[in-house]
């Protein structure tokens, strides 16, 4: 019982530190998988998510936060350019003792562009980069500038929607690891009553580590509560399919909406 009140107040208190970090945030959270959804000409979206995740390989546990905020600008009807600020809180424990790092870690800087709608079925294709701002030192960065496209595919069938991203990353890095990564994940949206959806999500990406062909996978359950137009309120819970993903993973969040036109 009280390990629980700490998971919860641990993610309370990550959610609020986010309020007051800015930092990078998850599209359409809790899930992983974007949609080709866009906010429209003077549209402007504020994602401010926490997360609190815990692995543990043999003698070696991290557990990791993040408080995260992501801007979604809507330039066109059918474009938004999308600025993250990640901050990052990551402990690991082995038997020689442990270590602590926290601080800004890289911000990502993309362009969601809606090229295709029709009949329910929508196409959009988002190149994007990442700045190396964090300390790759600790962790908190890759030390060198990141880049790379995803395709997204989104299907409306009320009450369901799909949606599909397939994606690429040349991952310039300090760290030894891989450059070149690729990404694939399904999410699926059910409307149950007006204003609550429930969420699923699984995905795969290909693993940094160069000597591990074993590629983290994972699966995410949740819900996102509307009680306005322009808020959203919502909750999952990621579970790693493979070892070398994170163990369990609890995403809150909430999501603010305006348009200046």
């Amino acid at each position: 019982m009280v390990y629980r009140i700490r998971v919860i107040l641990g993610c309370f208190f990550w959610l609020l530190t986010g309020l007051f970090h800015p930092s990078g945030g998850f599209p359409g959270h809790p899930l992983i998988t974007d949609d080709t959804g866009t906010q429209g000409k003077g549209g402007l979206q504020v994602e401010v998510n926490g997360m609190l995740g815990h692995d543990r390989d043999g003698v070696v546990t991290q557990k990791a936060r993040e408080a995260g905020t992501m801007l979604s600008y809507g330039l066109f009807d059918n474009a938004d350019v999308v600025l993250g600020i990640p901050y990052q809180h990551i402990s690991t424990k082995d038997r020689g003792g442990s270590q602590r790092h926290r601080g800004i870690s890289d911000l990502s800087l993309e362009l969601k562009w809606r090229f295709y709608e029709g009949n329910g079925l929508s196409l959009a294709f988002k190149p994007g980069m990442t700045l190396p701002t964090g300390n790759d030192k600790k962790g908190l960065g890759t030390g060198r500038p990141t880049y790379g496209p995803t395709f997204i595919v989104t299907k409306e069938v009320a009450p369901w929607a799909f949606h599909f991203n397939l994606g690429y990353r040349r991952n310039e890095n300090r760290l030894l690891e891989r450059m070149d990564l690729w990404h694939t994940s399904l999410a699926s949206e059910f409307e149950v009553l007006e204003g609550i959806r429930l969420v699923s999500n699984v995905g795969m990406e290909r693993n940094t580590d160069k000597t591990s062909n074993t590629h983290p996978a994972f699966i995410i359950g949740g819900v996102i509560y509307s009680p306005t137009k322009s808020l959203d309120l919502n909750l999952g819970v990621q579970f790693g399919l493979s070892k070398t993903e994170t163990d369990y993973t609890i995403h809150p969040g909430i999501v603010f909406t305006f348009n200046f036109e």
